[in-house]
């Protein structure tokens, strides 16, 4: 396994903090899942700044405070990584978890022009992929290239929402793309995310079905940006085109949101406006087909800029005490065909799903049916017992 190809290309020089399952040992006699620091190769417990992520980014902590303290080798970064790779949630060994924890995990969608357009083509077709194409080509001879340059919200974009109306193509989904609102739900819940290595999830209803492949802002209680992540908002195409009101059964099962592999923290190193030039890419690997797409996602080319996200998701309307993670949407629009012309892309089991970009690293995930997958059952009683065991509440 190359390391290298999961930690970002400039290895230890942020801050990288994330949360990790530490198994029973004579240094650790009561399992539990512990946040940590990744440093110079070594990974650091660092539950005595405080017992979860979600409090520690609430406290803030700076790389300068950290190597300043003495925290608990829990051993290589290299083994971390490793065993989350060959033994995912298997609690005899040392793995990563989702970096989030107490959070909210919420999630921003048609923040793109072409995502957004393919979420009309969805509801346009009900969620049936055999007529998507005929929809997609009537769409694009309709408004062309008309929105890509629009600001929601502004005199241009109602003007254009006015032409659509009279056209017949107007829809919800063009509403928060072009509108002043943007769209903004919840992905996951608290403590439900999965991380590196971990399977993740599809409903079995659903036939039609992708990865998102998108960066994952870090916020605290108070609305603050501190860092970021990656992470993979899987979207059932079928599911949610047959109604928006199916949008949490679409998106919200067991281990459909995964997160990190850590969260990278803002300093000297890493700051919002990497945030906002960050190329995240994507590769799928079939199991069953040797199928294997590769996709970008450019956040320069968003419509909405991440802090206007965040306004809209956390402010004096909507508190968030232990914080937020927030998905912040997705270029990636899936038409490339994977079998019959003109059906799509859509998953097959046994897939691998690696979610890249350089200041983070490398997300990667097994997909299969979230009905095959170990439930989630870790939540916040659970936690909150653990930690109380481990004398760290």
């Amino acid at each position: 396994m190359q390391i290298d190809t999961y930690l970002p290309s400039d290895q230890y020089t942020g801050t990288l903090i994330g949360r990790a399952w530490v198994p029973q040992s004579s240094d650790f006699p009561i399992a539990g899942p512990t946040p940590i620091w990744l440093h110079d190769s070594n990974v650091y417990d660092i539950s005595s700044i405080a017992p979860t992520c979600s409090e520690i980014l609430n406290i803030g902590i700076s790389k300068k405070q950290l190597e300043a303290g003495n925290f608990r080798s829990l051993g290589s970064v290299a083994a971390l990584y490793a065993n989350s790779i060959q033994h995912p949630l298997d609690k005899n060994y040392l793995h990563l978890l989702s970096p989030f924890d107490l959070q909210a995990i919420k999630a921003c969608g048609v923040t793109f022009v072409s995502s957004m357009l393919e979420r009309v083509i969805e509801e346009k077709a009900e969620g049936n992929a055999d007529v998507a194409k005929g929809i997609r080509q009537k769409i694009y001879d309709t408004i062309g290239s008309s929105v890509n340059n629009l600001v929601p919200g502004s005199t241009e974009a109602l003007a254009l929402k006015e032409i659509l109306i009279k056209e017949n193509m107007w829809s919800q989904y063009l509403e928060v793309g072009i509108g002043p609102y943007a769209e903004v739900f919840t992905k996951s819940q608290p403590l439900s995310s999965v991380g590196l290595g971990a399977q993740v999830g599809l409903h079995p209803i659903s036939s039609w079905n992708n990865p998102e492949p998108e960066i994952v802002l870090a916020v605290n209680n108070q609305g603050k940006i501190v860092g970021s992540t990656i992470g993979n908002d899987v979207n059932l195409r079928d599911v949610e085109g047959r109604s928006a009101l199916l949008l949490g059964k679409a998106k919200d099962n067991n281990a459909s949101c995964s997160i990190g592999p850590i969260i990278r923290l803002f300093d000297d190193s890493y700051s919002l406006d990497d945030v906002r030039s960050s190329l995240v890419t994507l590769n799928v690997k079939g199991a069953q087909d040797e199928y294997e797409l590769d996709a970008t996602n450019d956040m320069v080319q968003i419509s909405r800029d991440v802090e206007d996200l965040v306004s809209q998701t956390i402010s004096d309307c909507h508190q968030y005490p232990d914080g937020l993670a927030l998905f912040t949407g997705t270029l990636f629009t899936p038409t490339q065909d994977r079998g019959e012309a003109g059906k799509g892309f859509t998953h097959k089991t046994g897939d691998i799903v690696s979610i890249s970009t350089k200041h983070i690293g490398t997300l990667q995930n097994t997909v299969d049916f979230s009905n095959q997958i170990a439930p989630w059952e870790f939540g916040i009683s659970a936690l909150m017992k653990n930690l109380a065991q481990r004398n760290l509440i």
